[in-house]
């Protein structure tokens, strides 16, 4: 079986996977879909990813695929069974975990990027990690499992009630499935900033009243407009970069919370409003990764609750992993999947 390493300095290179035994707690996966996430083009580009990364290393965390074989000691989980891989490994010991967070765990590890991960044919896992897919899912909804999981802690930290306004800022993959995630947690008004005309449309179709295109239009007049208040009652920041940011704060109503989801450049900066933060009485917020929100992200998918299947525009095999990479930056895209066996 094969993988595409990375060899750091925006090298790929496809190799063999040396075989091994597997410990009793691991299962032997053969990936069939693998989603290329922001952090992998990050680590591409030489920054950080959740966790320091070594090469030669396999990237690729957001993957699923079928279950080959089965460590001794593994329970409920049997060869055929279709699986989406959670790829964050907590040691369980340090400080974060026993405080219950985590997601800042001292010794993080992680699926695709400080071990190999799902761009190859197969992957090691350990067993916990896996979440049983329903036979009707696509293993290339399977494989948005995980950015799910990731937005499930976002919307969790933008405490929504019924009723509240919600703009979304960014229609990339994690934008539009943040608008779904929105409706779904009450929103009456869900609106979305997105410059691509692709993603606008993507966003009213999965659910999106208004997708407003920030370069020829006042995103915030058209927040306060729609929401018929001082601006929107949660923002959610999905682009990374400093125009966008700005936008979420301007677009924030009173009291609103804003929740900077997106994962910048390590060396991003921002002027951050001070006055408006005191004036609106801001709530602002982060969101790191994906701690216990693997198995709701499998229940909403498994259950047909968010639809993935428009968000896949671009699929790739493991020889063409830089041109999946480019392709996931470009705007006429909003989620590239590589499929390590093929169509």
């Amino acid at each position: 079986m094969k993988g595409s390493f990375f060899l750091g300095n925006k090298r790929f290179e496809v190799r063999e996977i040396a075989p091994r035994a597997l410990a009793q707690d691991e299962v032997r996966l053969r990936v069939m879909a693998c989603g290329v996430c922001g952090t992998d083009v990050h680590i591409y580009h030489g920054e950080a990813g959740s966790a320091d990364v070594t090469p030669p290393v396999v990237l690729g965390h957001e993957y699923a695929g079928v279950v080959e074989e089965v460590g001794a000691g593994v329970r409920g989980l049997a060869p055929g069974d279709a699986v989406a891989v959670d790829p964050n490994i907590y040691c369980g010991a340090c400080v974060a975990c026993r405080d219950g967070k985590k997601q800042f765990c001292a010794h993080l590890q992680a699926l695709g990027v400080t071990r190999d991960g799902g761009f190859a044919q197969t992957s090691i896992a350990p067993a916990a990690q896996c979440f049983k897919l329903t036979k009707n899912l696509s293993f290339r909804e399977g494989a948005m499992a995980e950015p799910l999981a990731c937005c499930l802690h976002g919307i969790d930290a933008a405490g929504i009630r019924p009723g509240d306004t919600v703009c979304v800022v960014g229609g990339g993959a994690i934008g539009l499935l943040m608008v779904q995630l929105a409706r779904l947690s009450g929103a009456s008004c869900v609106l979305l900033s997105e410059p691509a005309e692709l993603r606008r449309r993507v966003g009213l179709a999965v659910g999106a009243d208004l997708a407003i295109d920030p370069l020829n239009d006042d995103l915030t007049a058209r927040v306060r407009a729609a929401s018929g208040k001082s601006g929107a009652d949660v923002v959610i920041e999905c682009v990374g970069n400093t125009a966008a940011t700005r936008s979420a704060f301007e677009a924030a109503g009173f009291g609103a919370t804003v929740v900077l989801f997106s994962v910048p450049s390590p060396t991003a900066t921002v002027p951050l409003p001070l006055f408006d933060v005191y004036k609106k009485e801001l709530n602002i917020r982060g969101s790191f990764i994906n701690p216990d929100t693997h198995q709701r992200a499998v229940a909403l998918l498994n259950n047909g609750r968010v639809d993935v299947k428009p968000l896949l525009t671009h699929t790739f095999g493991i020889d063409a992993l830089e041109q999946a990479i480019l392709t996931q930056m470009g705007g006429d895209s909003i989620k590239v999947m590589v499929l390590p066996h093929g169509e």
